[in-house]
């Protein structure tokens, strides 16, 4: 199948332009940003050959302009687009992109995570250098697994007003 993959220009953890999984499988990508015109790339991109589908990594990177765009190629394409990201950042605020995806997707497919006591991790908190939570900052911040823990609600509150006290 033709697959068109796209990632955020913002992650270049991996290097630019590249998806990659935590059990090591990689791709590379067309790296998207803010102004990113997702039906003019995917119409030149139809043109020479034809596309199964359309998937976005870091979706939670989208703004919500292009996720209409993203909306209206699935409706007058009839091209599935599989879009996969987080819903909110480590305050527990929706990304754009999420809070429109939320808004108009057809589907919604949760992937569960654990948190450390065994509950639904629902929430993400992000992680100092030394390990111990942050309740400040800017809402992106590249990071994986040294930098950010998926928690449950219970356990995002208290490190987060622990990080708070101690602030």
């Amino acid at each position: 199948m033709n697959v068109m993959l796209f990632t955020a220009a913002i992650d270049d953890r991996f290097g630019r332009g590249i998806v990659r999984s935590r059990i090591g499988l990689s791709a590379e990508a067309t790296v998207f940003d803010g102004q990113t015109d997702f039906r003019k790339i995917i119409d030149a991109q139809s043109n020479a050959a034809k596309l199964a589908c359309v998937l976005i990594d870091e979706a939670q990177f989208l703004s919500t302009d292009q996720v209409n765009q993203l909306a209206l190629i699935v409706d007058e394409l009839s091209l599935p687009v599989l879009c996969y990201g987080i819903r909110t950042d480590f305050q527990g605020e929706l990304f754009s992109g999420s809070s429109r995806l939320l808004a108009i997707a057809d589907k919604l497919f949760e992937l569960k995570t654990v948190c450390s006591c065994g509950r639904k991790a629902t929430m993400t908190v992000r992680l100092d250098n030394s390990g111990k939570a942050i309740s400040a900052g800017d809402q992106v911040e590249i990071g994986g697994n040294e930098r950010y823990e998926s928690k449950c609600r219970r356990h995002h509150r208290e490190l987060v007003n622990q990080a708070r006290s101690a602030g």
